[in-house]
């Protein structure tokens, strides 16, 4: 066996030790899972004395989970033989179960996926105690299931109802909530305590079965047929389709796996599972989920934008950031470090500006409070790391400054020039601007080469994604550090070149004018909305216009005829503008913050479409397409998001995918803008668009990097 060890000692008991050759974790690779059924056999070949079996790994995790680059390479023609696959793997689990003697579990690490289903074939587990390991089964955020007898286990060891957030939703679980849950056994200080235990347990009960091999034994909380789960399965399918809008097959057939799998016996059970798990592996839409939250998130965690290597430029961390501004975006950026441990200046033109800042971080640490998400003691560490200030002498000794200032450039300009002398030796100064070009406003540092954009989302507490963006100057060095300090803050970093709205404002607007452009065609704006979401988008396009503001859009497109004009270049307004025009101007509607936008906001009552959009825009009449609708939002971002990689705006296919994901919305069942185009098959892709271009204009006219790509 190359994956496994096998030993058996003197008292009789047989340990497995999992230690795939050249690779950090371990996975269900092809090889270990040949290896998996030799060791079973092995084991249950054994004479006596044989008193039962260690599951231990060689790793600093338990086990990984499967080999996912296999997965992108199956089709549809395939399933037969994932089903063979999984069912081979499940028979090797239940062999060990069954073979009456004692299996133990040594989790001394996390254990993921596949991993978490193999320390389920195992009678007993004990953890080492340590909050940093994380157990469960977090397929279905990658578009597949548990189908290595984890539904089905889970179903019978929590009940229908208790493990749905662990099966639908992926949760996660510390060492001490799987003891809670009884899914962990023991609690274990460190290795030698782990194993110690291990031989005890196994020396006290000689003789040991599953729970659901158990004559007397009955899921908990009842059946699907028993009256209070009946009546939640009901409702449930409905309840999911409104999450999912039918486009994630995974959660809808966990949700069949679980209800089809309680009514019939274990070994049945496990077969439906690996049904439904073998159609889901060779699906488009989990291919296109184990790309991005996968192989692309992990590229970018492990720095691979990151540039500078590490001999290069060590790994840095900020000791203390200065944020110019106290608003909305400032005191989020603020809060950000905080809660990280990371000292910061909040700074604003007065200090009762500054001090309301300061209370929007007090109110987003007493809602972490109030969920218990944090304790009093943490929310003061966290209060005490912010100093809010009106006085910029305060900035002193900082070695990264953040702007969070008005989208005006002599204001960053003034600010710049102002405050970057009070920065640390070799500091860096960053602009947290959507729109304006970073080499434009690095004219106006003396340090240039330390200049560069991290652009925050909003709301920063929640929008996990930061878009870095280096200016002409901006050295390699700088990019390093800032690549450090968004994951020192606990930031997704994607790193783009500049441009006039970078890579994730230009597709965001992309997205949002072409449904203004749909409002002047006299396409009601419900049905907009709607295409919006039947498509995947998490919000409507008119509904994330109001929260970002249309009075903002509206001077973001001024400042670009205004800079363009000054270049000498011609301002092509995008389609759509003229509506935003007309609901600023001549209606008085700016966005939320303005009181109404395309939305009313009545106080203590949902918002809704404002009644007069019918009136103003809509066109009696007027035909269209759902399926064309849907295709001109998600099809204007990826044409968008070409030209960005095209251009050189984006430095990798990664970086858009992500950044469209999370900065923007884009759908994740597509894995991203530029996977959407591959998934969809590059010259379907691009017929469809050059389509979309005959009938609605040039923007949607593909690259001619698809051409290429063909």
């Amino acid at each position: 066996m190359q994956t496994i060890r096998y030993s058996k000692d003197a008292d009789g008991i047989v340990t497995l030790t999992f230690d795939e050759p050249g690779s950090p974790v371990n996975t269900m690779s092809l090889e270990w899972q040949r290896d998996m059924q030799t060791a079973v056999e092995r084991v249950a070949a054994e004479t006596q004395p044989f008193e039962g079996v260690i599951l231990a790994s060689a790793k600093t995790t338990f086990f990984a989970g499967a080999n996912l680059k296999l997965v992108l390479q199956l089709t549809e023609a395939d399933a037969p033989r994932c089903y063979e696959e999984v069912q081979a793997i499940k028979r090797a689990f239940r062999r060990l179960e069954a073979l009456g003697k004692p299996v133990v579990a040594c989790l001394n690490g996390s254990a993921l996926g596949g991993g978490w289903e193999l320390a389920l074939a195992a009678h007993h587990r004990i953890a080492i105690d340590d909050p940093r390991i994380q157990f469960g089964t977090p397929e279905v955020t990658l578009g597949l299931l548990p189908g290595a007898s984890g539904i089905t286990k889970t179903v019978r060891l929590l009940g229908l109802a208790a493990a749905q957030p662990y099966l639908l939703e992926g949760k996660l679980m510390r060492p001490g909530d799987a003891a809670r849950l009884g899914l962990v056994h023991e609690l274990a200080k460190d290795g030698d305590a782990l194993l110690a235990q291990a031989r005890r347990f196994i020396a006290a009960n000689p003789q040991t079965r599953q729970p659901w091999d158990e004559k007397d034994y009955k899921i908990p909380g009842g059946g699907p047929s028993s009256p209070k789960i009946a009546q939640g399965l009901v409702v449930a399918p409905a309840m999911l389709a409104q999450r999912t809008r039918g486009l994630y097959p995974a959660p809808e057939a966990i949700l069949a796996c679980m209800a089809e799998g309680a009514q019939v016996d274990f070994d049945t059970a496990l077969r439906i599972e690996s049904r439904y798990l073998a159609k889901l592996m060779v699906g488009q839409v989990t291919k296109n989920m184990i790309s991005a939250f996968f192989f692309d998130l992990n590229a970018i965690k492990s720095g691979a934008s990151r540039g500078a290597s590490v001999q290069d430029v060590p790994r840095w961390k900020a000791t203390r950031v200065g944020v110019l501004g106290a608003g909305m975006m400032g005191s989020g950026i603020a809060h950000a470090n905080a809660i990280r441990g990371v000292p910061c200046v909040m700074l604003d033109v007065s200090e009762d500006k500054a001090q309301r800042g300061m209370d929007a971080i007090r109110k987003l640490t007493d809602g972490a409070v109030a969920k218990g998400r944090m304790d009093a003691t943490k929310q003061a560490m966290v209060l005490d790391l912010v100093k809010a200030s009106a006085n910029r002498l305060d900035l002193a000794g900082c070695d990264l400054i953040i702007e969070a200032v008005f989208e005006n450039r002599e204001l960053k300009a003034r600010i710049t020039r102002e405050t970057e002398p009070l920065l640390q030796a070799d500091g860096i100064f960053a602009s947290n601007t959507s729109t304006l070009p970073i080499t434009g406003l690095a004219a106006n540092s003396a340090r240039p080469e330390n200049f560069i954009g991290l652009h925050f989302f909003s709301p920063v507490d929640r929008m996990q994604l930061v878009e870095i963006i280096k200016g002409r100057a901006t050295s390699a060095a700088t990019l390093a550090r800032a690549y450090d300090y968004v994951q020192q803050i606990g930031k997704t970093p994607i790193v783009v070149n500049d441009s006039r709205g970078f890579f994730t404002s230009r597709t965001f607007g992309t997205f949002v004018y072409e449904a203004c452009a749909m409002l002047a065609e006299g396409i009601p704006a419900p049905v907009i909305e709607n295409a919006a979401l039947a498509a995947g988008m998490p919000v409507g396009p008119l509904a994330v216009l109001d929260e970002t503001s249309l009075t903002l859009s509206l001077h973001v497109t001024e400042q670009a005829r205004t800079d363009l004009q000054a270049e000498g270049k011609a301002y092509e307004a995008p389609p759509g503008q003229a509506v935003v025009e007309r609901m600023v101007n001549e209606f008085k509607r700016g966005g939320r913050a303005a009181g109404g936008g395309f939305y009313d906001y009545p106080a203590g009552a949902p918002k809704h479409l404002w009644p007069e959009l019918k009136r103003v825009f809509e066109k009696p009449g007027v035909r269209y397409d759902m399926q064309e609708l849907k295709d001109r939002l998600l099809y204007r971002q990826a044409v968008e998001a070409a030209r960005c990689l095209q251009e050189g705006v984006l430095t990798s296919e990664r970086d858009g995918n992500i950044g469209s994901i999370f900065g923007i919305g884009f759908p994740a069942w597509t894995g991203g803008a530029l996977q959407f185009i591959r998934s969809e098959g590059v010259r379907r892709f691009t017929e469809r668009a050059d389509a979309l271009a005959q009938r609605h204009g040039a923007r949607f006219v593909a690259p001619e990097l698809l051409r290429e790509w063909q």
